[in-house]
């Protein structure tokens, strides 16, 4: 029997210790984490608070799933009235929900017109829950693409991905991951991916063969190690999947919704893709939720009723937390915030890394920063970053992850700023 624990509000949700939490998830929890021995008991905006009320600035928002920061009120309260409201709880597919109906069509508007070569008919948009899940939908969806508009015989489907991507953890993603931990031991995997490098126009026309029906591509890569492609990259994918006729998806479940300054990352070359992929922020960070959105006509051409489906995918609570996290983002300006205090924080970063004998670059868009150190050694440097109070993350096992809630505040980036010095600069 399952011992009722007291709830305490200076806590959190329990007054068990931190020793205890962290033995009670090495004892019942899979080691799929490498963390540091923080326990958060709470989180606001920016700030994360331990047991000791101690707090620490969040550099990581979630890997961009807090963009609006922790329990934006307008979110919140929006789940607070749907939960008290009785208007939340999961529904049976087989009817409606008026949640569901508004949040697709907003999210649909959010967009410009995807797939524009089919004609303006507007987008349309399948929910789901982890951003992996729209991953797999984007997939299926550039397989069927290949199978009824190109031709291709079933099964010879190719798709073009790059190396040190990051899509998730599924057994068809893990599949063309070029990360060894990601996928030993889990096979047989799946094929149908041809993996290039990263910014190499010339290495994906030289992928690209009579079937293949589709790139796959994260505008910018986070996971890989905060990499920028060249200038022109993702324009010439457009290009080329128009010359090819491929369908060209974004994966801007880390990198859109303003994180790079831009409403969504593809808008800094001037394109738009054919299919799309969000998540995390889209709920505000507060309830799993992700989409893939793509041209009407063509979401009409490949998906027809139970060729797809999901029990929580675009459930009412988590359709409610959209279309406040949508609303929120407008209202706010997140991408402008992102755009303006990343480019302050950016030079101020890049003042640290010329004086700092550990730095070998700094780079980013918005607030979407990376600063490799030259030893390849950032954990190291994110354990001691901890201990200045701020909590960050390695990308790629070289560069420091800096992508904090796109609300913080110039104290706030002082705070930062200070502390990255003490470490960086002996």
């Amino acid at each position: 029997m399952t011992s009722m624990r007291k709830i305490h509000n200076y806590n959190g949700f329990s007054t068990e210790s931190d020793t205890s939490i962290f033995n009670l998830e090495g004892k019942f929890g899979a080691h799929h984490y490498s963390k540091i021995n923080l326990v958060v008991r709470r989180a606001k905006g920016c700030w994360l608070t331990d047991d000791k009320g101690d707090k620490y600035l969040d550099c990581l928002a979630a890997y961009s799933a807090a963009n609006p920061g922790h329990h934006h009120p307008v979110i919140t309260n929006a789940l607070l009235n749907a939960l008290t409201g009785n208007y939340a709880s999961v529904i049976s597919n087989v009817v409606f929900t008026d949640s569901l109906g508004i949040f697709l069509s907003e999210c649909a508007a959010f967009a410009p017109q995807l797939a524009p070569r089919f004609g303006a008919h507007g987008n349309k948009v399948l929910a789901k829950n982890g951003g992996v899940e729209s991953v797999e939908t984007a997939i299926k969806a550039i397989r069927y693409y290949g199978f009824n508009q190109k031709g291709i015989e079933d099964g010879k489907q190719e798709i073009v991905v790059f190396n040190n991507n990051f899509h998730g953890r599924t057994i068809s993603v893990v599949s063309f991951s070029s990360s060894k931990k990601y996928k030993d031991g889990f096979g047989p995997l799946l094929p149908g991916f041809v993996s290039v490098p990263f910014g190499d126009l010339a290495a994906v026309k030289k992928a690209v063969t009579p079937n293949t029906c589709g790139i796959l591509v994260e505008p910018l890569q986070g996971e890989g190690g905060m990499i920028i492609p060249p200038k022109g990259f993702l324009k010439g994918l457009r290009e080329l999947a128009d010359e090819k006729d491929l369908f060209l998806v974004c994966d801007e479940i880390q990198v859109g919704l303003g994180r790079t300054g831009k409403r969504f990352c593809f808008e800094h070359e001037g394109i738009v893709p054919d299919g799309l992929i969000l998540g995390k922020a889209l709920s505000g960070g507060l309830v799993p939720l992700s989409v893939f959105m793509t041209n009407a006509q063509v979401m009409d051409m490949i998906f027809s009723k139970g060729s797809d489906g999901s029990t929580f995918g675009g459930y009412p609570l988590a359709c409610v937390a959209g279309a406040a996290a949508l609303k929120v983002f407008q209202d706010e300006k997140l991408d402008e915030q992102a755009a303006e205090k990343g480019a302050r924080l950016k030079q101020r970063i890049e003042e640290i890394g010329k004086r700092s004998p550990y730095v070998k670059a700094v780079r980013g868009l918005g607030l979407f920063i990376g600063i490799e150190v030259k030893d390849g050694n950032a954990m190291e440097f994110c354990r001691k970053l901890m201990k200045q109070r701020l909590v960050v993350n390695d990308s790629h096992g070289h560069t420091i992850r800096i992508s904090p809630p796109l609300v913080i505040n110039d104290e706030e980036m002082d705070f930062m700023v200070e502390r990255l010095e003490r470490v960086l600069v002996p």
